[in-house]
């Protein structure tokens, strides 16, 4: 049974997550990778305070 873990910050909608989470089962069901009865999605969401993309502290010349 594969899971496919998703990390990302928070605001996307619940009708966009269930887009990518279908898009994502149907795109390993046609690899036949896995039947969609057994693929899982699972979104990991952040608070945006809790997440700091490593460009923030390049300092500048």
């Amino acid at each position: 049974m594969p899971f496919v873990r998703i990390q990302l910050k928070e605001g996307r909608t619940a009708e966009q997550k269930q887009e990518l989470a279908q898009a994502i089962v149907e795109a390993m069901e046609q690899q036949n990778f896995a039947p969609a009865e057994n693929v899982r999605v699972i979104y990991e969401e952040m608070a945006p305070e809790n997440f700091y993309p490593g460009d923030l502290f390049k300092k500048e010349n």
